[in-house]
Formats: structure tokens, sequence, C-alpha cells
């Protein structure tokens, strides 16, 4: 039988430091609806850190970390429809759902409960191969490299479900808190819109970034926007900016965070922080519709996408860089 190579969570906020472990095993099969994927390039998430770290609950013991999967058909299994062999297909972190909930029903199918996700629910691309439901797999657009379209799949689509959520108005200001994979093709998109952009970092280099692909200000995480926000996005997952970013926002502005894990947000003061019609939302995974609309945007708006590519056996070190903000863009596996 067949073997790849795959990184497995040896356990969470394992206290060796290192939690991953690497390993020889056969090549998964599909079964019903799904495709086997010769991964071309796996994008490394922070939600990838909060999954090897221990922030996020285990869903599934010993499980392929790994999500923005870019991959090519080698195999269908039975009742797959649509799909070649040798179709170039990405897989995001949204796997599954129920499709009979009253959520799923009225579109909201990632507030789904039995939703279910690659790379924590199930096998990700952290591999040479991996398998995925034909469902969930999405066409990617033409003009990207494999390392590039991989970010597009969870920072490309939660970032612009980000930017939907955080009710930005047709040439409005928009603040970007922590910049990184996801925040630099958000502020592209939003640029694209008409929008003006303010980016509010801790690291120097990212706010370089920041100003070279539009934005119209960069300063530090803690500092104030030069102007009163209508919209902001924090994607850093510290709490602490939460108040900040809020006593940004002018009148009615909405604060939407997009990350899946948080610090404690300290206590807020409601005349300063939500007065006057301020709104705070979070942000809850994807739909296979963001997915679809994020990938379709990619094609007809180019965007930039910094990457820096990693091997598949250097998994533990790109986490590693990722957690202490070495990675400029995204980082990405490449086996």
């Amino acid at each position: 039988m067949a073997e790849h190579l795959a990184w497995r969570v040896r356990a969470p906020g394992a206290p060796t430091g290192e939690p991953l472990v690497a390993g020889r095993e056969p090549v998964p099969e599909p079964g019903p609806g799904d495709v086997l994927l010769r991964v071309l390039a796996c994008g490394v998430c922070r939600t990838d850190l909060h999954i090897t770290e221990g922030d996020l609950p285990v869903h599934r013991s010993g499980v392929v970390p790994g999500h923005e999967v870019v991959g090519q058909v080698v195999a269908t299994g039975a009742g797959v429809s649509g799909v070649a062999v040798g179709d170039r297909l990405g897989v995001a972190w949204l796997r599954g759902v129920c499709g009979r909930c009253r959520y799923c029903l009225r579109g909201a199918e990632n507030l789904c409960p039995g939703s279910v996700y690659t790379g924590w629910d199930a096998d990700g691309g952290y591999a040479e191969y991996t398998v995925a439901p034909a469902a969930s797999a999405h066409p990617l657009p033409t003009g990207y490299t494999d390392v590039e379209a991989a970010p597009l799949l969870c920072a490309g689509i939660i970032g612009y479900r980000a930017l939907r959520r955080s009710a930005l108005p047709p040439g409005g200001r928009l603040g970007i808190y922590g910049f990184g994979a996801s925040a630099h093709l958000t502020a592209q998109l939003a640029v694209a819109e008409g929008a003006t952009v303010h980016v509010l970092t801790r690291d120097p280099r990212a706010r370089e970034l920041a100003l070279e692909l539009g934005a119209a200000s960069a300063g530090g995480a803690a500092e104030h926007p030069p102007e009163p926000l209508d919209s902001a996005i924090l994607f850093a997952p510290a709490g602490e900016l939460v108040p900040a970013a809020l006593a940004a926002l002018d009148r009615g502005g909405t604060l939407a965070v997009a990350g899946i894990h948080l610090s404690d947000i300290p206590p807020l003061d409601y005349r300063r922080h939500l007065f006057q019609e301020r709104q705070l939302r979070s942000v809850t995974a994807n739909t296979r519709a963001d997915a679809r609309d994020l990938l379709a945007l990619a094609g007809t708006h180019p965007l930039r996408v910094i990457a820096s590519a990693y091997p598949l056996d250097g998994a533990a070190r790109a986490l590693r860089d990722l957690a202490a903000d070495r990675v400029r863009g995204a980082a990405v596996l490449v086996p």
C-alpha cells in the first residue's frame, strides 16, 4: 500500500514545545462523495496554532491540521460528479454541515450546530495527500500559483466575511487591527472597493507592508487612527484591543472580531465604547457561498498575496515562526 508523509497533533500544548509529530502512513482512500487530493500547497493559519497550542478543544485526537489546501484530484469516490482527475481544487475550513437545521435553511450554515471543519474534525493538509468532500472543494481562480492560492482559502475567505460583517459603507473609513495573512488580503479588497484603510499593528514590518498595499496610514496597535472609523476589523487575537478599536469608531460604527479565539476583553465603558449605536460583532467561520464569492472576487480583482514557502518537513518551524510573528504575510507548506 502506498504511503505518504503526514503531520499529526501529538498533544495540544505539548510540554516538549513540539505539539506535532511526523510519520509515514497509508495514503487515504476517498469514500462516497469524496475526492482524494495530492496536496500542492497548504497554508499555515493562526487557527492551526490555536489547535496545536490547546486554545481550542480537541475535536479529533491526533488530527492532521491544515485547512488552506490546494490540491490536484487523483481519485474520486462513488457518486462524485463534475470533478475530474487532474482538476486543481481548494479545501477550506468549513468541511460540512447538516443541511437541515434552521441555520442551514436560512443560509447561515456557518452557525450549523453539526458543522465540521478541516484540520480539526477531520484530517487536513499538513500531508502529501488528503481526502475532502467534493461538495466542499472549490475551483480556484487562475493567475495564482499554488502557494499564492493557499492563503485565499481561509485568510481570504474569513477576511471577506469579516469585511462584510463590519458593515463598511461605500467609501468608508476602515480600521484594521493586526496585519497578518488575512488582514493583508482584506485591506486590498477594501481599497479596491473605495475604502480608506488605516492599519494598526505592533509589527513595524507589517506597517511597511500595509502602506505598500494601499493603506492610508499605519500605526501601532494601541494608537488612535488619524480619523474616526466607520468600521473596524480585529484580526489580532488580543482582547485588550477591543476597547481601543471601539473607542476609535465614529457614531454608528461597527467592530467585527475575526478570530476563532480571543484573549479576555477588559471591562468596557458603555458611554465611551458602545453608546451612540456602536456595534461589536463576532465572525464565525464562513459559508460555502462566502468561499465562492471571495474566490470569484480574487479572479476578477487580482490580489497581491505575500507568502513564504516552507517544505512540508518544516511544518513545526512554520508554526513557531507564525507564533513569534516572524512571517510576513502568510506561511505556506509545499510538499
